[in-house]
């Protein structure tokens, strides 16, 4: 890939190699038994993980992962989510929805959202940064950040992926 350069090789990886790197993007596949500390890892760096089975997907994406597909991705596909992650976006594969949806119940459908944090949800939806969503609705960074942690708050989610996919799962958000 163009501007896209190789920093290093591991066949293993664990938090403190991993926050070494200093890379903008670890490409990681993840077969799910060779590190204990998977959270800590995707903690650590910006991750895009690729995956065998959905067994751990939320859990990684909830610790922190930018994006997860199928190990068996094309390279075409594969190209775009590295450059969606660089971007600052998250992906998700588009078959791994249903399975991630089904393992986690869904909250209960008291939640409610005003219509600014609902605006907010869609941008955190489209992957856009706090800046971005600022800019985007003409609101200072400091009130998007409230927007976002107020959605983060009553949807329970610990990330911006979690949220996004619990509010599809109530059927807040349309994806």
């Amino acid at each position: 890939m163009p501007g896209v350069a190789v920093v290093a090789e591991r066949d293993d990886v664990d938090a403190a190699s991993a926050a070494a790197l200093s890379c903008d993007l670890l490409l990681w596949e993840f077969s799910g038994g060779e590190a204990a500390d998977a959270r800590e890892v995707v903690a650590a760096a910006p991750t895009l993980l690729l995956l065998g089975s959905a067994d751990r997907a939320a859990e990684l994406l909830s610790a922190g992962a930018r994006g997860v597909l199928w190990r068996d991705v094309d390279g075409e596909r594969l190209t775009a989510a590295v450059q969606a992650v660089l971007a600052g976006a998250t992906v998700l594969d588009d078959g791994m929805l249903p399975l991630l949806l089904e393992r986690k119940p869904a909250q209960g459908s008291g939640v409610e959202l005003t219509p600014r944090e609902t605006e907010v949800l869609g941008l955190m939806a489209e992957g856009l940064s706090n800046k971005l969503i600022a800019a985007r609705l003409g609101i200072s960074d400091h009130t998007a950040k409230f927007h976002v942690n107020a959605v983060l708050d009553k949807l329970g989610a610990e990330t911006r992926t979690e949220a996004v996919v619990r509010a599809a799962r109530q059927g807040l958000l349309m994806l």
